[in-house]
């Protein structure tokens, strides 16, 4: 452990569960790197996603976006094309884009997907699937309004999927944000979160949640508090 580390862990105390607030406040004086750290949520949820009816997936379009430029690919044609373009799409297109995939060209964050448009992405799902990428109903990213999917992102919008242990993590700020916004962003995520709760999930639902910089320690969330977001 560097000894930058050791003085950021001193600044925590270990045995006690932060509110969101008081999270917030908390990993904005973790700050020490040279750039601009994300602030990232970890939790770990008591659901069996090997279960069709535990997944928790969905996305959210945080109050006061992420902080990152997010570029976005988009498969559409004709006036969807003219409408994603409009609305600020970094690509788009159909066969080419097929193409520039296959070779390995990912010049891009997001791939949205006009519902016309999926037989043409099924060719690549293989590809796109494996690197989280693959445009899906549950997030918004297949959908005939491709401009609001595409102001969406851009606007700071947050996909979330457990992983095979339950596990979710997601940038949700910047260091540079206030402590305000950074537990206003941190809110809304967890709503959204506890809005995907299973109805077969049984016992707590959310087993334990840090917030983090990219470089620091992590602060333990509240579980109580955070079962009460809604």
């Amino acid at each position: 452990m560097s000894k930058r580390y050791k003085q950021l862990v001193e600044k925590i105390d270990a045995s006690k569960a932060y509110s969101v607030t008081e999270a917030a406040v908390a990993v904005k004086d973790l700050t020490s790197a040279k750039f601009d750290e994300t602030v990232e949520i970890a939790m770990n949820l008591n659901v069996d996603p090997r279960h069709a009816d535990q997944m928790v997936r969905g996305a959210i379009v945080l109050p006061h976006g992420t902080g990152k430029t997010v570029r976005v690919a988009v498969f559409a044609k004709g006036v969807k094309a003219d409408e994603a373009k409009a609305a600020g799409a970094d690509i788009v297109g159909t066969d080419d884009l097929v193409a520039d995939i296959k070779q390995g060209i990912f010049n891009f964050d997001v791939v949205v997907a006009a519902p016309d448009c999926m037989g043409l992405v099924g060719q690549i799902g293989r590809i796109l699937g494996p690197k989280g990428l693959m445009p899906n109903p549950k997030t918004g990213t297949v959908t005939p309004d491709v401009a609001t999917a595409v102001k969406n992102v851009k606007g700071g919008q947050v996909n979330f999927r457990v992983d095979k242990k339950g596990n979710i993590h997601a940038g949700i700020g910047k260091a540079s944000f206030g402590a305000e916004q950074i537990a206003e962003n941190l809110t809304s995520f967890l709503v959204a979160i506890n809005k995907q709760k299973p109805a077969s999930a049984k016992g707590r639902y959310i087993k334990n949640a840090a917030l983090s910089l990219t470089m620091s320690p992590a602060v333990k969330l509240d579980l109580v508090e955070l079962a009460d977001i809604k």
